[in-house]
């Protein structure tokens, strides 16, 4: 595999985390395919979720009905070994109403597999943590 391959894999990895906070801040939960496998594993502080389509009804169940979100990524690091990565990120992710501040604020770090799909690029299981969580 040439250097050019690696990095243009690297950054498809890594841009996987900036489309999975936009479908999320824009609760586009059924695009969830554009980002996750279809067998994908998804563990978190909510519980433990199995496959694409109980990842999708997961997302429209815990959506807070006027409660909106802004994912922040930082810290991505992806390692690439053939057609499977190991990435990790940390996550910021803002709590709040149209018009209003933040009433909560959390510390998120993220961490899993990516799998090469004939779509590109997909999730197949991550592990979600949190780190720290802040009600104002």
């Amino acid at each position: 595999m040439s250097d050019d391959t690696r990095t243009a894999d690297r950054i498809e990895i890594a841009d996987l985390f900036a489309r999975l906070g936009n479908l999320l801040d824009e609760q586009r939960h059924e695009d969830a395919h554009t980002v996750y496998s279809d067998d994908v594993v998804v563990r978190s502080p909510r519980g433990e979720v199995h496959g694409l389509d109980e990842l999708t009804a997961h997302l429209k169940q815990n959506r807070v009905e006027g409660e909106r979100t802004q994912h922040v990524y930082g810290s991505v690091l992806v390692s690439v070994d053939g057609d499977r990565a190991e990435a990790t990120a940390n996550q910021v992710v803002y709590f709040y109403r149209d018009g209003e501040p933040p009433h909560r604020t959390s510390g998120v770090r993220v961490a899993g597999t990516a799998v090469r799909t004939p779509a590109g690029w997909r999730l197949d299981a991550t592990r979600i943590e949190l780190a720290w969580m802040r009600e104002s």
